[in-house]
C-alpha cells in the first residue's frame, strides 16, 4: 500500500529513467575498468544508446513540462531511443546464438578503427558488430549481459511510452 501515496508525476518518472541509465552506465564502467572486461563493438554501441536514452530523459527533468504534447514528446523520443537501443542490444544477443562456424570475424580495436577505418566502416562495425561480439564473458542467471541490457532497454521504453498517458497529472 506505499505505493498508493506515490506521486508518480512525469517528472518523476522521468528522473527515474535518468537515475537508471546513469546506474548501467556506471556499471558498465565498473565491469571495464574493474572486471577487467573490454568492451565489443556492439557493447560501446549500447553504452551509446543508453546514453542517449538517459540525456532524453534528463531533458525532460529539466524541462519539467506540463503541457501534454510536451509530455508525450519527451516520452516518445525516450521511447524510440529506448527501442533502438534494444535492437543493437538484439542484433548481440543473435550474435551470441550464432553456430561458432556462422561468427563473423573478429575485428580491431574501436580507436584503431576511429583512427584507420573510415567512419562509415567504423559505425558499421559498431552497428553490427564483429566476433568479438559473439563471445559471451558474464552470464546471470543463466542469461548474458547483452540480454540483461536488452530488457533494461524494454523496461526504459515502457517507462517512457506509460508517460504518454501519464499527462493528467500535474507535474
Amino acid at each position: 500500500m506505499i505505493f498508493m501515496n506515490l506521486d508518480l508525476t512525469p517528472r518523476r518518472c522521468f528522473l527515474a529513467g535518468f537515475l537508471f541509465c546513469l546506474g548501467l552506465l556506471v556499471t558498465a564502467l565498473i565491469f571495464q575498468f574493474s572486471g577487467g572486461l573490454e568492451p565489443c563493438p556492439l557493447c560501446i554501441s549500447q553504452r551509446i544508446m543508453v546514453l542517449v536514452v538517459g540525456l532524453i530523459l534528463l531533458v525532460a527533468v529539466l524541462h519539467n513540462p506540463r503541457r501534454v504534447a510536451s509530455i508525450r514528446g519527451y516520452a516518445l523520443a525516450g521511447g524510440i531511443a529506448a527501442l533502438a537501443g534494444a535492437g543493437v542490444s538484439a542484433r548481440h544477443v543473435w550474435l551470441q546464438h550464432l553456430p561458432a562456424d556462422q561468427v563473423p570475424a573478429c575485428g580491431p580495436g574501436l580507436s584503431y578503427m576511429l583512427q584507420y577505418f573510415a567512419f562509415s566502416d567504423t559505425l558499421k562495425a559498431l552497428l553490427s558488430g564483429t566476433g568479438d561480439c559473439a563471445k559471451v564473458d558474464w552470464i546471470l542467471l543463466g542469461l548474458s549481459m547483452p540480454v540483461w541490457v536488452l530488457f533494461c532497454f524494454l523496461g526504459l521504453a515502457v517507462l517512457s511510452g506509460l508517460q504518454w498517458w501519464n499527462v493528467t497529472r500535474n507535474s
